[in-house]
């Protein structure tokens, strides 16, 4: 059999993973779209590097985009087989997306009227409305810690992951040639101290496993907690200047987390009492599918839940829905925090508020997790004075900040706790995906160490026999 790493792969997105038997059958782990790669995302996102029709099934860890964002071009392009998860993954990528398709069906619209303007050729987004909603018929649920067969030739198990409601880490049996050989996909590794979820699930030992590693060279800064920080933020940008605060954070995971945090900070009586505004429909929808799934909380949260029926709910919280009650917060003056997505700016209702805002000294940017360097986020925490955002220059002159404790990827400590396990000397190899090459070069040192002898960073369309 043959391994292939086309996304994923010396960068932090579009994770997809091709393992093709001798006998043909192809078994994607992973659809994701590439972000934040600058002038190159267009190009990466509608080239697959392999024939849609020829794979034979989908195996998905997780519902973010830059793991699921493909899969209706994929089923588009010709792919005709399951995509295996599990449910609230489901659930959540049905939601996840029709939002993406709805953003390009939005960009390519702006896109358009000023390539007509300019003569050039129509844009087509990578897959509509439809092409989403049809891409969903593949898909079937798998429940946790039950060995699935999936064909003559594989099994599939998934484990908790701890990342976002109904991650999972993949662990497959592959037979072939009269032996059976034990490959595992991390996915993305949550953290061990979750707020909200239960920790990442141990596993049987691999052979093979692939490794993400986005934090693989760094800690997360717990020694101050994520409402103590938010709230600094509140009362340097709301209280003191008297400003705004946008918040952009991820519609899965990171808003639930901030929404919680905030919840804390008014049990406690400690949150300024200003209007707090999750402007995201995204978000909106996608924290009542999370509500919906007590049983993935941890403990804290279900002794919570005795207490506070909504743990992501507060005074002076407000929902925005509409694109005009959206537009309507640029003439609003502050002090007030807008939650918004995408979580690295370059996309969704996020940008525009910081199009909108960037320029005032009074308002203040604020990131919630990682961020591809070539993002308008990227870009703007690497200290850039003047960004391009929509195709006009701002001058950057908001307040720029991140906070790096509510990361939903779990720190170098935590993936080798993850690792831990499993016997050093019966994995055969790991490849490190799903992070930037500079930090995969220092993990591969620490797994090293560990006594993980054979550690390989794969480079895109990297393919290598098992």
């Amino acid at each position: 059999m043959k391994i292939a790493f086309h996304g994923a792969a010396r960068t932090v997105t579009g994770s997809k993973h091709l393992l093709t038997l001798k006998n043909g059958n192809q078994y994607l782990l992973d659809c994701g779209m590439f972000q934040g790669m600058g002038s190159e995302t267009e190009k990466l996102n509608r080239e697959f590097g392999f024939d849609p029709a020829k794979v034979t099934h989908l195996i998905l860890s997780h519902a973010h985009i830059d793991h699921c964002g493909l899969i209706p071009k994929l089923v588009k392009d010709g792919f005709g087989g399951k995509v295996f998860c599990t449910p609230a993954t489901k659930t959540l990528a049905a939601l996840m997306l029709e939002d993406s398709a709805g953003i390009q069906e939005d960009d390519v619209k702006y896109e358009n009227k000023r390539r007509a303007r300019e003569g050039l050729q129509y844009l087509q987004p990578l897959y509509n409305t439809k092409d989403a909603l049809e891409s969903m018929d593949h898909f079937v649920a798998v429940d946790y810690n039950i060995w699935h067969t999936i064909d003559e030739h594989v099994e599939v198990m998934y484990r908790d992951a701890g990342h976002i409601i109904g991650s999972a880490s993949v662990h497959l049996k592959v037979k072939e040639d009269g032996k059976v050989t034990r490959i595992s996909f991390s996915g993305d590794v949550g953290r061990y101290r979750d707020v909200i979820l239960r920790s990442p699930a141990e596993f049987e030992q691999a052979d093979y496993i692939l490794l993400e590693s986005t934090y693989g060279n760094s800690l997360h800064d717990n020694a101050t907690t994520t409402p103590d920080q938010i709230l600094k933020w509140i009362k340097k940008a709301c209280v003191q200047k008297k400003g705004k605060l946008i918040i952009a954070a991820f519609s899965v995971g990171r808003t639930q987390e901030i929404l919680y945090a905030l919840n804390q900070l008014e049990l406690e009586r400690r949150l300024p009492k200003i209007n707090y505004y999750l402007d995201s429909p995204l978000s909106v929808k996608a924290t009542e599918i999370i509500k919906s799934y007590p049983e993935y909380f941890n403990n804290t949260i279900q002794k919570i839940l005795k207490v506070d029926n909504d743990p992501f709910g507060f005074e002076g919280l407000k929902f925005i829905r509409s694109v005009e009650e959206s537009k309507m917060l640029n003439f609003t003056d502050g002090p007030y925090v807008i939650i918004s997505a995408s979580g690295m700016g370059d996309a969704g209702r996020v940008k525009h508020h910081i199009s909108n805002n960037i320029e005032n000294s009074r308002n203040t940017i604020l990131f919630s997790g990682y961020c591809e360097p070539h993002s308008l986020g990227g870009r703007l925490l690497q200290g850039k004075k003047q960004v391009g955002i929509f195709g006009t220059e701002h001058e950057v002159n908001a307040d720029i900040g991140s906070i790096r404790s509510m990361s939903a990827h779990g720190d170098y400590d935590d993936l080798c706790q993850w690792l831990a396990c499993q016997d050093p000397r019966q994995v055969r190899r790991i490849f490190l995906v799903h992070g930037e090459y500079h930090v995969q070069q220092d993990f591969k040192q620490r797994l090293i160490r560990k006594g993980f002898t054979d550690v390989e960073i794969p480079e895109m369309h990297y393919e290598i026999g098992l």
